[in-house]
């Protein structure tokens, strides 16, 4: 490894909790999902640099709206097919869907967004009219 590239090459389960700054319990559950896979010496496991990535990935895709079965998905076909052709059209389908997923949620935002804006100025109207009255 260069003195230019800081990454380890291991990484224990505190490491990483801490750099991506969740618990290790999240940890250990992406392990027990087959999201990560350390190795052990006696009770202490060893997390890779690609163990690493691939958590980066799962908390990325995370963030995206993916599942964690359809990280699972795209890591289980990258491994099956290190040209990752089948990934990438796969991950094309994923992110059409999540467009789409996430276009039908600003529209219906604006929609209620419209609504109460509607709902205030009845409410203002109405405060007004009685202030007006009275």
């Amino acid at each position: 490894m260069s003195k230019n590239h800081p990454l380890q090459t291991t990484y224990s389960i505190s490491d990483l909790a801490k750099e991506f700054d969740i618990t290790t319990r999240s940890i250990r559950f992406y392990e027990d999902q087959g999201l990560l896979k350390p190795k052990r010496r006696g009770q202490t496991r060893i997390y890779s640099l690609k163990d690493r990535v691939r958590l980066k990935l799962i908390l990325r895709g995370k963030r995206l709206g993916f599942s964690l079965a359809e990280t699972r998905r795209l890591f289980e076909l990258y491994d099956a097919d290190k040209s990752s052709i089948q990934q990438l059209n796969t991950m094309l389908e994923l992110i059409d869907d999540k467009k789409a997923v996430l276009q039908q949620q600003m529209d219906d935002i604006k929609v209620v967004l419209m609504e109460l804006n509607s709902a205030e100025q009845q409410c203002r109207a109405a405060l007004e009219q009685r202030k007006n009255n009275s």
